[in-house]
């Protein structure tokens, strides 16, 4: 074993020693050293124990200035370049017990079917790394004695992406796994044989003042990037499409809608099969007050019209209207024949965007706590940007079905003015809200 000293921050200590769960997940701020102390535990590591360690980014090339740049300047700052050989072509780097580093991109996954007995694995910026990449080098990481570990570090993202899902938090599916909020307050959780760790720039005590200045700096003119730079947190990333939008309790919203004085009662569908969704929401509008009450859901795909028309029976029993995606002439025309109140919602050339602006002069949306679909989909719902980093006012960064059955269910109805361009409705308070599953 070869001995070697190295100052550290103290943040890490514990880090740097711990093996004892099988995924150690490692997400900070800018400048906060956790890929540094990656790289050197690793080292300490296969110097330890003769092992293989692969080292893992999106694309390949970008190790050459990142990971085998750092670890190459770790040997040599440890003085350890006469003992550790770092090879440039192909990347690779070789120990005097036996150990090594590899390193691969998944840009190049066939790269991946020749290595062997890997016991430890590095996901560097793990976010860029697509789900099904984690998957696939899970399969690969396997030994026939040694104890196995995949260590993971990035930086902060939206809580839409998968490393979030699968770590901490996925709505869609109901699974929580660690609040994150804790992982912040505490700094370091174990938890289901994963070792997370936050760190922030403060945590890097060799950094300059300067540096940490100029991320402060970033809270006046990016909010974004300071919260993923400076503080450290998973969140959204971009600008909110509907940032009035909240969630509360299911018996407050039915008796919230009790009280408005004249509610506007509506339901409105989007159509869908294969990776799009049937999306069909109840709403009530408050006109005078300027709320948009969302109050049930229905939300499944891969479902055949004769299929969700049974689902919805109830529809058909009561006459309820619902207004649906009119660029699906046929499924309109079956749910009418099987006795349901269907009409299609007009379509039309900027029709996207004019909706959603409709829905954005609302000044208040209250979902109910069980429409959990639409909470996913809508409580943190971003433009889409174009090339020169402008939002694209009609596109999203996922395909929004329940807000585009608001679209069709508010359909003829203006929120600055209950003038309907069409018959005017009659207030729907008469039709009592009954709790539906």
């Amino acid at each position: 074993m070869i001995a070697v000293e190295k100052e550290v921050n103290p943040h890490f200590d514990d880090f740097l020693f711990d093996w004892s769960t099988k995924f150690q997940f490692l997400v900070g701020g800018y400048g906060s050293s956790k890929s540094y102390h990656v790289a050197l535990k690793i080292i300490l590591k296969l110097l330890e124990e003769k092992r293989t360690a692969l080292i893992v980014r999106e694309v390949y090339d970008t190790h050459r200035d990142s990971t085998f740049s750092l670890l190459e300047e770790l040997v040599i700052d440890l003085g350890l370049e006469d003992h550790i050989k770092c090879i440039t072509s192909p990347m690779q780097i070789r120990f005097p017990n036996g150990s090594k580093i590899i390193f691969k991109g998944m840009d190049k996954p066939a790269k991946l079917k020749s290595i062997n007995n890997i016991s430890i694995i590095w996901i560097e910026e793990c976010s860029e790394v697509k789900y099904a990449g984690f998957k696939e080098l899970l399969g690969r990481l396997r030994h026939p004695t040694l104890k196995l570990h995949m260590i993971l570090s990035t930086n902060p993202v939206g809580e839409d992406n998968w490393s979030f899902k699968h770590f901490f938090r996925d709505d869609i599916n109901k699974r929580l796994i660690l609040d994150d909020a804790e992982l912040y307050e505490k700094r370091t959780v174990v938890k289901n044989d994963t070792y997370y760790h936050h760190s922030t720039a403060e945590d890097n005590l060799f950094l300059p003042e300067s540096y940490i200045a100029q991320l402060n700096e970033l809270k006046e003119y990016d909010p974004d990037l300071y919260r993923i730079a400076r503080k450290g947190h998973f969140g959204v990333n971009g600008i909110k499409v509907l940032p009035q939008f909240t969630v509360i309790p299911h018996k407050e919203v039915i008796e919230a809608i009790a009280n408005i004085n004249k509610p506007l009662m509506r339901a409105g569908m989007d159509f869908g099969f294969v990776d799009s969704y049937n999306a069909l929401l109840r709403l009530a509008v408050d006109h005078e007050k300027k709320i948009l009450y969302i109050y049930w859901e229905y939300y499944k795909n891969q479902m055949t019209d004769d299929q969700t028309a049974e689902e919805l029976k109830e529809f058909a029993e009561t006459k309820e209207l619902i207004r649906a995606d009119s660029a699906e002439p046929k499924t309109i025309k079956y749910f009418r024949n099987m006795g349901f109140n269907i009409v299609g919602a007009k379509k039309f050339k900027g029709s996207r965007l004019q909706y959603t602006k409709k829905v954005k002069r609302f000044k208040k949306i209250i979902c109910s706590d069980q429409c959990t679909n639409t909470i996913y989909e809508l409580k943190d719902l971003t433009y889409a940007i174009d090339k020169n980093g402008d939002i694209i006012e009609d596109e999203f960064k996922i395909d929004p079905h329940t807000l585009s059955a608001i679209w069709y269910g508010l359909d003829n109805y203006e929120v600055t003015d209950l003038k309907e361009k069409g018959q005017r409705e009659r207030p729907s308070s008469r039709r009592p809200i009954r709790e539906r599953r």
